[in-house]
C-alpha cells in the first residue's frame, strides 16, 4: 500500500497539474477579452461615424448645392451656344473688315491719282499763263486740296490697318481657345449631370443602406454582449479550478498528517478524507471540463461571428462612401469637377472679356473712320468747286485752255470716284460697326455677367460641399486606418479562442488521475472529524453548480446556499473581461 507522504506528494502534483490549464486560460482569455474591448470599441465608433452620414447627404445645403449646380449645367449648355454664335459673328467681322479692303485701296489709287493730275495742271498751267492772267486754282487750290485728300486717305488706311490687325489677333486668339477648350462647357455639363445623378443615388442608397446599416450595428452590438458572456467561461472556470487546486491542497495537507481546521485527523478519517475528497474534487473537474468544452466553442463561434459582421458593415460603408480599394465618393469626384469648372470659367471670362474689348475697339475705330470719311466728303466738295472756277477759267482762255479743260473734268471725275471708295469701304465699316455692337449688347445684355455667376455658382456650390466632403473624408480614412485593425483584433480574439477546447481534455486526464488516488468507495456517513473541512471548501464556492456537486456527495445535511454566495453568480462584465 502506498504510505500517506507519498499519497501527499502525488496530490500536490495533481494540484500543480490543475494549475497550469487554470493559468492558459486566465492568459488566453485576458488576452482575448483585450482585444474584443478594443476592436468593439474602435467599430462602434466607425458605426457612429457612418451612421450620421445619410442624414447629412440628405440635409438643406446638399440639396442648395446640387440645385445650384444644376443650374451650372444647363447655363454651360447655353453659354456652348453663345459661345458659337459669337464665333460665327467674329468670323462674319473678319470678312466684312476684310471686304473693306478693296474700297480703300480702290481710294488710295484715286487720291493718288488725283496727285498726277494735280502736278499735270500746274506745269501745264505754267505753260500757258500770262502775266495778266490769275490762275491760282490750278497752280494753288487743286494742290492744296490734292495734299490735304492724300495725308486724310493715308490717316484712314493705317487705323483700317490697325483695325484689320486687332480682328486678325482676336480671331486669332478665338481659334486658339476654341481648339484648347472645344466643347469643353458642353463635356463639363454633361459631366456635371452624371456626377449630380450619381450624387442622388448615393444619398438614396445611403437612406435605403441606413436601415440596413442599423440593423447589422444592433446585430454587432448584439454579438459583443453575446461575446462577452461567452468569454466569461474563461473566468469561471479558473474560479472552478482554483477551487479544485484548494481542494487537493487540504487533501495533501491532510495525508502529509498536517494539522486541518484545527485538528490532526487518525488513519481511519484520513482514508474517509482520500476517499471522499478524491471524489468531490475529480467529480468537480470533470463537470469544469465539461462546462469549459461546452462553452468555451459558443465563445469561439461568437468572436467569429463578430468577425464577420465587422467584416460586412466595413465593406459596406466603403461600397457607398468610397474608399481604399473602391470608387472615389460622388462628393469627390464633384469637388475635383468644381474645381475644373472654375478654372474653366475664368479661362471663358478672360476670353468673354477679350471680344468685348475687341467690341469697343472696333466701335471707335469706325467712328474716327467716319470722321475720315467726313473730311473726304469735304475735300470732294471743294474740289469740285475749284473744278467748276477752273473751268469758268478755262473757257475765258478760248482754245489756250483746253488742256487744262480736260484736266479739270479728271479731277471732277477722280473727286467722285473718291467718295465713291470711300462710301464703299464705309458700307462695309458700319456693318462691322454693328457686329461690334451685337458683341456689345450681347455682354450687357441678359446673359452679362453669367460666366462670372457661374463662377460665383460653382464655388458657392463647392462651399456647401467641402464640409460634408470633409467628414467623409475623415469617415473614409477612420474606415482605412482602424476598419482593418478591428477585423484583425476580432479575428484575432476568435483565433485565440480556437483550441481551447484540447484544456478540457487535459482537465478529463488529471480527472482521471484524482480518481486513481483511492478505490475506497464514499464513506456513507461522512464522519464528523472530516465536517468542518467539507464546510470550509464548501464555502469557498462561487458558482452554483460546484455547491450543487457538493451538495449531491454529501448528502441535504449541507448548509443552504448563503446570500453572500448568490450574490457571486452575478455577472460583472467590466470586472470579468475589461
Amino acid at each position: 500500500m502506498i504510505n500517506n507522504k507519498t499519497q501527499a506528494s502525488t496530490i500536490s502534483a495533481l494540484s500543480a497539474a490543475v494549475a497550469k490549464p487554470r493559468q492558459d486560460i486566465e492568459e488566453s482569455f485576458v488576452s482575448v477579452g483585450a482585444r474584443l474591448s478594443e476592436g468593439a470599441m474602435m467599430l462602434n465608433k466607425l458605426t457612429r461615424l457612418f451612421e450620421a452620414l445619410p442624414a447629412a447627404l440628405q440635409g438643406e445645403e446638399v440639396i442648395e448645392a446640387s440645385s445650384q449646380l444644376r443650374s451650372v449645367a444647363s447655363t454651360a449648355r447655353q453659354l456652348t451656344e453663345d459661345f458659337g454664335k459669337e464665333k460665327a459673328n467674329l468670323n462674319r467681322l473678319v470678312e466684312v473688315v476684310s471686304a473693306a479692303n478693296g474700297p480703300i485701296n480702290e481710294l488710295r489709287r484715286t487720291v493718288k491719282m488725283i496727285g498726277i493730275v494735280s502736278i499735270n495742271a500746274r506745269v501745264t498751267a505754267a505753260g500757258i499763263i500770262g502775266d495778266s492772267d490769275d490762275f491760282d486754282v490750278f497752280t494753288t487750290d487743286i494742290a492744296t486740296l490734292s495734299n490735304s485728300a492724300h495725308t486724310t486717305i493715308h490717316e484712314f488706311s493705317q487705323v483700317y490697318r490697325q483695325l484689320t490687325a486687332e480682328v486678325d489677333r482676336a480671331a486669332s486668339q478665338r481659334e486658339r481657345f476654341d481648339k484648347a477648350h472645344a466643347h469643353t462647357l458642353t463635356e463639363l455639363a454633361q459631366q456635371l449631370d452624371e456626377t449630380l445623378e450619381a450624387l442622388d443615388r448615393q444619398r438614396l442608397t445611403a437612406v435605403e443602406g441606413s436601415a440596413e446599416t442599423g440593423r447589422v450595428s444592433r446585430q454587432i452590438v448584439g454579438r459583443i454582449g453575446s461575446a462577452v458572456m461567452a468569454l466569461q467561461v474563461g473566468d469561471s472556470t479558473r474560479q472552478r479550478l482554483e477551487h479544485i487546486e484548494t481542494g487537493l491542497d487540504c487533501l495533501a495537507d491532510i495525508m502529509a498528517g498536517k494539522p486541518v481546521d484545527g485538528a490532526v485527523l487518525d488513519d481511519a478519517v484520513t482514508a474517509e478524507a482520500l476517499a471522499a475528497l478524491s471524489t468531490l474534487e475529480q467529480e468537480q473537474l470533470r463537470a469544469t471540463a465539461s462546462s469549459f468544452a461546452d462553452e468555451v466553442g459558443e465563445a469561439e463561434g461568437a468572436l467569429q461571428a463578430l468577425a464577420i459582421d465587422a467584416s460586412t458593415i466595413m465593406t459596406a460603408s466603403r461600397n457607398l462612401y468610397g474608399g481604399k480599394g473602391g470608387d472615389a465618393s460622388a462628393l469627390s469626384t464633384l469637388s475635383a469637377q468644381l474645381r475644373e469648372a472654375a478654372a474653366i470659367l475664368r479661362d471663358c471670362e478672360t476670353e468673354r472679356n477679350k471680344l468685348e474689348a475687341l467690341a469697343a475697339a472696333v466701335q471707335q475705330t469706325v467712328s474716327v473712320l467716319l470722321g475720315h470719311v467726313a473730311a473726304v466728303q469735304e475735300i470732294e466738295s471743294n474740289m469740285r468747286l475749284v473744278s467748276l472756277n477752273a473751268a469758268v477759267r478755262c473757257a475765258q482762255l478760248g482754245p489756250r485752255g483746253a488742256s487744262l479743260t480736260v484736266i479739270a473734268a479728271q479731277l471732277r471725275e477722280l473727286t467722285t470716284e473718291t467718295v465713291v471708295a470711300a462710301e464703299a469701304a464705309m458700307t462695309r465699316l458700319d456693318e462691322a460697326s454693328a457686329l461690334a455692337g451685337a458683341f456689345v449688347e450681347a455682354a450687357g445684355g441678359e446673359n452679362a455677367g453669367q460666366i462670372g455667376r457661374l463662377e460665383q455658382l460653382a464655388n458657392h456650390a463647392m462651399t456647401l460641399l467641402t464640409g460634408l466632403d470633409e467628414r467623409l473624408s475623415v469617415a473614409s480614412a477612420s474606415l482605412n486606418a482602424d476598419g482593418p485593425k478591428v477585423i484583425s483584433l476580432l479575428q484575432a480574439a476568435a483565433k485565440g479562442i480556437d483550441g481551447q477546447s484540447r484544456l478540457a481534455e487535459t482537465m478529463d486526464d488529471i480527472a482521471l488521475q484524482i480518481a486513481g488516488l483511492s478505490t475506497d468507495p464514499m464513506p456513507d456517513p461522512i464522519s464528523e472529524a472530516l465536517a468542518p473541512t467539507l464546510e470550509r471548501l464548501r464555502k469557498t464556492y462561487t458558482m452554483e453548480g460546484e455547491r450543487q456537486i457538493h451538495n449531491r456527495l454529501f448528502g441535504n445535511a449541507a448548509p443552504a446556499v448563503e446570500v453572500e454566495d448568490a450574490a457571486n453568480d452575478d455577472m460583472d462584465l467590466d470586472a470579468l473581461m475589461f
